[in-house]
């Protein structure tokens, strides 16, 4: 099991970068999602079609790696313990993204541009930011674990 999961992530992770390289010498792109993501929506202009396309091939990704056996998760297991698991999941998974919002806004970027790109151009910026994502992450997880029961 830790083999396949460490194949998948491998694989994946290999793919963004691949990606996010493309990105970089055909369009002349950083592959920041949040910031690709907000411009296709806060803009109608003749240069935005390639936004469309990057986040249709984010959505159609995992669609066309299911044959392959590569699969996400449906649900969050024990996410809160609350009855109706369905709801609960729906509503954590909505409050995570409200709050991926507003850190993409107050971090001026998400882990796509800066940890992916900003770190393999040597950005102390996104060093920095990366950074701060990963200490954000960790007092969460600890936070959850120890003064809510965990997830």
């Amino acid at each position: 099991m830790l083999t396949e999961v460490f194949f998948h992530a491998f694989i994946g992770g290999g793919l963004i970068g691949l990606g996010a390289f493309l990105l970089l010498l055909f369009n002349g792109r950083i592959a920041g999602v949040s910031g690709i993501a907000y411009t296709a929506l806060a803009t109608s202009g003749t240069g935005n079609h390639w936004r469309w396309y990057f986040i249709t091939g984010l959505i159609m990704g995992p669609l066309l790696a299911q044959p392959f056996g590569f699969t996400l998760p449906d649900t969050i297991v024990g996410a809160f313990d609350t009855t109706d698991s369905t709801l609960n999941n729906t509503l954590v998974m909505l409050l995570g993204g409200i709050l991926v919002g507003f850190g993409t806004q107050l971090g001026s970027g998400c882990t796509s541009g800066h940890g992916i790109c900003g770190i393999s151009r040597l950005s102390s910026r996104s060093i920095l930011a990366t950074c701060i994502f990963m200490l954000s992450a960790f007092a969460t997880v600890t936070l959850i674990k120890h003064s809510f029961g965990g997830i």
